[in-house]
C-alpha cells in the first residue's frame, strides 16, 4: 500500500501534461477527478500509467537504453525531440540517428518503485496483449526503419480510432479479471430459487444447476432450493456467503417483544371444562354460573366452545365449554392449548371413558394442570373409588393417595362439592403465579366465529396478553377489521378487555377460524397485505398436497379409478362446527367408498351451494341451519340432496348407512307450509302467541313445528295452538292468517319463520 499521496496536478507534471489531461484519462475508468487537487488512488495511478504507456509508445528499443546527453552540448539529438514530444513520434517516428559506441553507455536504469506499488500479477500470462507487436518482434541489434514501417505507421494512423477502441476492450477486461479475483459476497434468504441465486452470483443458472447436478441435487431454474444447498453451490463456484436476514410484513406489524418482569401482573386463570358425553360437564357450569343453560343444548350436547367469567370470593375465573363428543376433538384441542387449568369431570357411576382419556391427552399436551371433579355423587351406584383407580393407569395419582393431581368429589345436581372444586381452583391458579401484560397491544386467540344476517361476522375471542380496545385494528388469521361492537359475556357493551377476559366482537371483514390467533395492529395497509400474503400461502399448501402421477403411485391411481366418491358440502352455524362435521363426515372413508368435503362453510344454505353440488353431484349437509327460498326452490329443480341436522350423531349414522347401501329409513320428513311471524302477544295462562300470516302451503294442528331465525334452527317442537280468529282449527292455508303458539317454547319475535311438517312413513 502506497503511503505517498499523488494528486492530479503533481501526476501532470512528472508526464509534462496538462491536469485537464489527467484527470480525462482517470474518467475513462473511473470517475472524473473533481479538482486538480484529489488524490488518486492506486488503481488510479495504475490506470493512467497504463494509458500513458499504451498511447505514447517509443520508435526504437535503443531508446530505452541511451544515456541523456551532457547538458553542455547545445544541440538535442533527435531521440530526446522523440522523448519531449511523444505524440508526433508515436504517429510520424524520425529515422533515429546511429549512435556512437563511446556514447552508448549500457547504464542500468534505476526506477523509483516506491511511490507506486504496482499489481504485478494483473500481468501474468498477458504481457502479449498490453506490449505492441512491434516490440513483440524485436529480436536485439538495430531496428531498421524502412518504407514498410512507415507504410504500417500510415495504416496505423488511419484506423487509430479503432486501436483505441481496442486498448479501452483491453482495459475493461483487466479490471474484470481483478473483480474476478476477489471473492463475491451472497447474500442468501432461508430459500432462494436457483434463477435467483444464479443472477445475485452472476453466473448462469446453467453453472448453477451442473454443480446441483454432481452433488445429486436435481433443480429447475424455477426450483426453491434451501438455505444450506445454496450456501454449498455458492461456495464450490468460489462467493463468500452471508445469511440474508428478511424482515417479513408480520415481523414489522406485530409487536412481539418479550415482557419484562416489571411490565407483568397478574391475570385471572382460563380453566377448561373436560370430559365424556353427559358426564355432567355443562351442569356443572350451570352449578356454577347459577343459570339453566342446559335445556336449550339439542340431545344434551353441548354444540359450540362458550366462555363465561365467574367471580369467586373477589377472584375472577374465566371458564371454557368444551364439547364433549369425539367429533369435536380438533375444537376440545385448540380449548385445551389457550387455558391454565383443565378441569376433567368424571362420572361416578360410569367411571373413566374414551372421551375422557382424550381429554387427558389434549390436557398433558397442553402441559396445564389437571383437577379431577368426580361428578354425580348423588347417585345410587356411584363408585368414586374405581375412578381413582382407573385415573392411576393414565398416570394421574390422586393427592389423597401421594399424587399431583387434585380430586374433588361433586355433584352437580345437589351443588354439593362446587364450592370446595373452586377453591382448589383459585389454589392451582395461585400456585401457578399466572402473569400477563396490560399494558401493550391486545393479542389473544379466537374461541368460537359465525356469520349473523344482519351484523356479519362475529368471533368469540379471549384476550390472553394487552388490552383489546374498541376502535383497535385486528387481524385474525386471514381477516381483518375494527372492532365495532365489544360484549362481554353477560351481553353488556364494553370499551376495553384485559387479559384472560372473553369478548364477542363485530367488524372483522370475514369468519376466522376457531383456534386462530388475533393481534391488534396499528397500520391497515400493512395488515391487509399481510392477510393477503396469508391467504396466498393456505392457496399454495393446499395445492402441493394434490398429489401428482408418478411412476411409484401410477399403480395406485389406476386402482382409484374403482373408488367410489361421495361428495358432501357442509354448512353449520358456526365455523367450530363446520370444521368438526367436515372431520368426522371425512373419517368415514373405507377401501370401497371415500368421503370427500368438497366445500365447508358458514351460515344458511344459499343457491351458490346448491349449484355446487348439482355440479360436483353432492350431498348438502346443513347443521343447524336451514335453505333460503331460493336455495330451496333450486334444490328442488336440480334434484339436489339436502340434509339437515341438529344431532351430529343422527348425521354420522345416515351418512355412514347411505355409504354401506344399508339408508331405509321408515319415514322421511315433509315440510308442508311456512307461516311468518307479524305480531306477538304474550297471555299469562299459555304464554306467548304469534299473530302469523301463511306463506306457502298450510299449517296443520297435528304437524310440528321449527322456528327460523336468519335461517338458523332456534328451536324444534310441537304446535301448542292453532286458531282462526277465536276458533280451534285444525288447518290454515296458504295466504290467510292465524294464532300460534308453540309447547315450551316463549321466545319468539317478529319476523321468525314457523317451518311446519310431517313425519311420511316411507313404504319399504
Amino acid at each position: 500500500m502506497s503511503f505517498v499521496k499523488y494528486r492530479v496536478k503533481e501526476v501532470a507534471a512528472d508526464f509534462g501534461m496538462a491536469p485537464k489531461d489527467i484527470a480525462e484519462i482517470v474518467g475513462i475508468y473511473y470517475e472524473k477527478p473533481k479538482s486538480n487537487s484529489q488524490v488518486l488512488t492506486d488503481e488510479q495511478l495504475n490506470a493512467v500509467f497504463d494509458h500513458i504507456t499504451q498511447h505514447h509508445q517509443i520508435g526504437s528499443i535503443a531508446e530505452v537504453f541511451a544515456v541523456a546527453p551532457a547538458p553542455k552540448k547545445a544541440e538535442p539529438k533527435p531521440a530526446e525531440k522523440a522523448e519531449k514530444a511523444p505524440a508526433p513520434a508515436a504517429e510520424k517516428p524520425a529515422k533515429p540517428e546511429k549512435p556512437k559506441e563511446p556514447e552508448r553507455k549500457r547504464e542500468r536504469r534505476v526506477v523509483d518503485t516506491k511511490a507506486v506499488t504496482v499489481n504485478a500479477d494483473r500481468f501474468d500470462d498477458r504481457v502479449d496483449s498490453l506490449v505492441s507487436e512491434r516490440v513483440q518482434n524485436y529480436s536485439g541489434g538495430k531496428q531498421k526503419i524502412g518504407s514498410k514501417n512507415r507504410k504500417k505507421d500510415n495504416k496505423r494512423g488511419q484506423t487509430g480510432n479503432k486501436r483505441r477502441n481496442e486498448e479501452q476492450e483491453k482495459m475493461r477486461r483487466l479490471q474484470l479479471e481483478i473483480i474476478k479475483k476477489t471473492p463475491l459476497t451472497v447474500k442468501i434468504p432461508d430459500e432462494i430459487t436457483v434463477g435467483e441465486l444464479a443472477s445475485r452470483m452472476k453466473k448462469t443458472a446453467t453453472e448453477l444447476i451442473k454443480v446441483l447436478i454432481k452433488n445429486g441435487v436435481m433443480a429447475s431454474i424455477n426450483q426453491t432450493i434451501d438455505f444450506d444447498t445454496a450456501e454449498f453451490v455458492a461456495t464450490e463456484l468460489g462467493c463468500k456467503v452471508e445469511k440474508e436476514v428478511v424482515v417479513t410484513i408480520e415481523d414489522r406489524l406485530i409487536d412481539d417483544h418479550e415482557d419484562s418482569a416489571d411490565e407483568l401482573q397478574p391475570r385471572s386463570p382460563v380453566v377448561v371444562v373436560m370430559g365424556h358425553v353427559d358426564h355432567g360437564k355443562t351442569s356443572l357450569l350451570d352449578a356454577v354460573r347459577k343459570t339453566n343453560v342446559v335445556s336449550g343444548e339439542a340431545g344434551g350436547i353441548t354444540q359450540h366452545i362458550g366462555a363465561y367469567t365467574v367471580e369467586i370470593n373477589g377472584s375472577p375465573i374465566t371458564f371454557l365449554d368444551t364439547p364433549g363428543h369425539a367429533a369435536f376433538t380438533s375444537m376440545r384441542a385448540r380449548g385445551a392449548m389457550c387455558t391454565d387449568i383443565a378441569i376433567l369431570v368424571v362420572a361416578a357411576d360410569d367411571g373413566i371413558m374414551p372421551q375422557t382419556v382424550e381429554a387427558i391427552n389434549h390436557a398433558k399436551a397442553a402441559n396445564i394442570p389437571i383437577i379431577v371433579a368426580v361428578n354425580k355423587m348423588d347417585k345410587p351406584g356411584a363408585n368414586p373409588d374405581r375412578v381413582l383407580t382407573q385415573l392411576t393407569e393414565h398416570d394421574l395419582v390422586p393427592a389423597e393417595w401421594g399424587g399431583d393431581t387434585e380430586v374433588v368429589r361433586i355433584s352437580a345436581k345437589t351443588g354439593a362439592g362446587i364450592d370446595e372444586l373452586l377453591e382448589t381452583v383459585i389454589m392451582t391458579a395461585e400456585l401457578a403465579e399466572l402473569k400477563a401484560n396490560p399494558n401493550r397491544a391486545g393479542k389473544g386467540i379466537v374461541i368460537e366465529a359465525r356469520l349473523d344476517k344482519n351484523r356479519g361476522p362475529i368471533a368469540t375471542l379471549l384476550v390472553q396478553n394487552g388490552t383489546l380496545h374498541k376502535g383497535d385494528l385486528i387481524i385474525a388469521g386471514t381477516s381483518v377489521g375494527r372492532v365495532r361492537v365489544m360484549t362481554d359475556d353477560k351481553g353488556r357493551t364494553i370499551t376495553s378487555a384485559g387479559p384472560s377476559v372473553p369478548v364477542e366482537i363485530t367488524g372483522l371483514a370475514e369468519t376466522p377460524a376457531p383456534g386462530d390467533e388475533f393481534n391488534a395492529v396499528s397500520d391497515e395497509r400493512m395488515a391487509r397485505q399481510l392477510v393477503e400474503q396469508r391467504k396466498q400461502a393456505e392457496k399454495d399448501a393446499a395445492a402441493k398436497l394434490t398429489s401428482k402421477v408418478t411412476l411409484d403411485n401410477l399403480f395406485a391411481k389406476m386402482q382409484e379409478g374403482e373408488m367410489k366418491e361421495l361428495n358432501l358440502i357442509v354448512k353449520a352455524d358456526v365455523q367450530g362446527s363446520a370444521e368438526a362435521v367436515k372431520a368426522s363426515m371425512e373419517k368415514l372413508s373405507n377401501d370401497e367408498v371415500r368421503v370427500r368435503v368438497i366445500h365447508a362453510g358458514v351460515g344458511a344454505i344459499n343457491e351458490s351451494d346448491i349449484l355446487l353440488a348439482s355440479t360436483s353431484n353432492a350431498i348438502v349437509v346443513g347443521f343447524n341451519v336451514r335453505p333460503d327460498a331460493a336455495a330451496a326452490a333450486s334444490a328442488q329443480r336440480s334434484n339436489v340432496d339436502l340434509r339437515m341436522y341438529r344431532v351430529i350423531y343422527d348425521a354420522i349414522d345416515e351418512i355412514e348407512a347411505a355409504m354401506k347401501g344399508m339408508l331405509a329409513p321408515k319415514f322421511r320428513e315433509v315440510v308442508i307450509g311456512h307461516a311468518e311471524v307479524r305480531q306477538t302477544y304474550k297471555v299469562s295462562a299459555i304464554g306467548t302467541i304469534a299473530g302469523c300470516y301463511v306463506k306457502d302451503g298450510k299449517i296443520t294442528r297435528d304437524g310440528q313445528v321449527r322456528v327460523l331465525r336468519d335461517n338458523i334452527v332456534i328451536y324444534e317442537g310441537n304446535i301448542g295452538s292453532l286458531q282462526r280468529f277465536k276458533d280451534s282449527v285444525k288447518e290454515v292455508a296458504q295466504n290467510y292468517e292465524c294464532g300460534m303458539s308453540i309447547e315450551k317454547f316463549n321466545d319468539i319475535k317478529e319476523g321468525d319463520i314457523f317451518e311446519c311438517f310431517v313425519m311420511e312413513e316411507i313404504p319399504r
